[in-house]
């Protein structure tokens, strides 16, 4: 015998099809759950402080519709028409021009479609995934009361969480004041390293100009040395000239002087004959043009020594300038010492601030890596403040099946308890009647013996 293979029978939509529809179901028995009364509904708002009437939401009215969409996301997420008022106007005119701007996009109009793009969001967040801009425009009763529905029962979880959404956002607060804390010092550190950046440029610009004089004043020494040298040579050559020129000057006045004492003494033999006396005076004649034109020798002498003399007092006059300036170029030397001490100081302490500027640097990696790590641990946070109001979601949505299931459970046994009270109460219209019966036919069965004996 052929076995024939089974195949069930499949569907004939497509997948997407199947799924959008089983989605729907899901949402309208979600729906179904969240749905609140009109007076309940009417009643949050008014508790709110919006004068709103079951009228109101049976025939909406755009504007006050509007003015109660406002009110919630000025309540859940700070955001009204007039608060995204200056980004829409920026973007207006980014996209128009200053000038065409208003023109072409009215402010509420712009308004109206930037509010409507942040309470799009939050009604996601609510749950209503199909908001759209005729919630705004034309809305209808059924929509307002799903809408309504779902953000009224949001606002009641949220009130519920206060405590768990507190302490994240003070958490999130905290982490923000610390990341603009860091960034305020980090900005701080930056401006400080610019300055000694700065400052370093400026010293090394001052030192390099100061070494740069160093090595020309050193120069400028060097040379000055050289002609000092060469100026004390010739003066001591001059001074030792001279030393000669005077003692040579007192030999020949001294010998001028012991030639007139001999020619005093020899004087009166000489005048003892004439022919003597010739002799005497030819040789003493002799002796006057020698002693004479060594007079003029030693005169001409004489004068080279005064003109020697007057050089070597220039010549003094020029080493004392010298000694002055070099004395100048000492105290200038003293002076580029204490400039170069100086500058040492300032390069250490230069120094010691490229060791701050690299400290800072290492605290500012540190307290880089410090706020990534906060950054991490906020979106580990963040993350398990989702995780946690998914889960307590899911168990919002579970004990609403519960209490859906336990309102089902209680109405069947409402139902039950009032089918057995009918029972009970139809046993006992029985039993009274039975009761009844019995006490009829017992009175009926006595009334003649009572009769009898009344007779008798």
């Amino acid at each position: 015998m052929v076995k024939m293979a089974f195949n069930p029978r499949m569907s004939i939509l497509p997948p997407a099809q199947a799924q959008s529809r089983a989605r729907k179901k899901e949402e309208e028995a979600a729906y179904a759950n969240m749905r609140l009364p009109d007076r309940e509904i009417v009643g949050c708002i008014n508790e709110l402080g919006i004068p709103f009437t079951t009228a109101d939401l049976q025939k909406p009215n755009p504007v006050q519709v509007q003015m109660i969409f406002e009110w919630f996301g000025e309540l859940l997420m700070d955001k009204t028409r007039a608060t995204v008022d200056p980004a829409m106007r920026a973007a207006a005119e980014d996209v128009c021009g200053s000038e065409l701007g208003d023109a072409l996009m009215p402010a509420d109009t712009r308004n109206l479609m930037g509010f409507f793009a942040s309470l799009r969001r939050l009604m996601q967040d609510c749950g209503v995934n199909d908001f759209n801009f005729m919630d705004l425009h034309k809305p209808t009763h059924d929509r307002l009361v799903k809408i309504f529905s779902y953000i009224i029962n949001f606002v009641r979880f949220r009130e519920s969480q206060m405590s768990v959404i507190s302490e994240h956002c003070n958490r999130a607060d905290n982490t923000k004041q610390r990341i603009e804390q860091l960034y305020g010092e980090n900005q701080n550190m930056e401006a400080q390293l610019d300055e000694m950046h700065a400052n370093r440029r400026e010293m090394e610009v001052r030192v390099a100009e100061k070494t740069k004089r160093n090595e020309e004043l050193k120069k400028r020494l060097l040379e000055l040395r050289r002609n000092q040298e060469r100026v004390a040579t010739r003066l001591e050559e001059a001074k030792t000239r001279k030393g000669e020129l005077a003692s040579e000057l007192e030999e020949k006045t001294a010998t001028k002087l012991a030639l007139k004492q001999e020619s005093a003494k020899l004087r009166p033999y000489v005048l003892q004959s004439a022919s003597a006396l010739q002799a005497s005076l030819t040789e003493l004649s002799n002796t006057l043009t020698g002693d004479k034109a060594h007079i003029d020798s030693l005169d001409r002498r004489a004068r080279a020594l005064q003109t020697s003399s007057d050089s070597f007092a220039v010549v003094s006059t020029d080493v004392a300038s010298c000694i002055k300036l070099l004395d100048e170029i000492s105290t200038e030397l003293a002076k580029e010492e204490e400039e170069n001490a100086k500058n040492t100081r300032q390069r250490d302490a230069l120094t010691e601030r490229g060791a701050n500027v690299r400290e800072v640097e290492r605290t500012e990696a540190l307290l880089q890596r410090q706020l990534s790590k906060w950054t991490e641990r906020t979106e580990a946070l963040r993350a398990q403040s989702q995780e946690k109001a998914q889960r307590a979601k899911e168990s919002m949505e579970e004990l609403r099946a519960v209490h859906k299931k336990l309102t089902e459970e209680r109405g069947d046994k409402g139902k039950d308890m009032e089918r057995r009270r009918v029972r009970i109460e139809q046993t006992e219209k029985k039993v009274c009647i039975i009761s009844c019966l019995t006490l009829q036919t017992h009175i009926a069965n006595h009334l003649p013996d009572a009769r009898l004996e009344g007779e008798h």
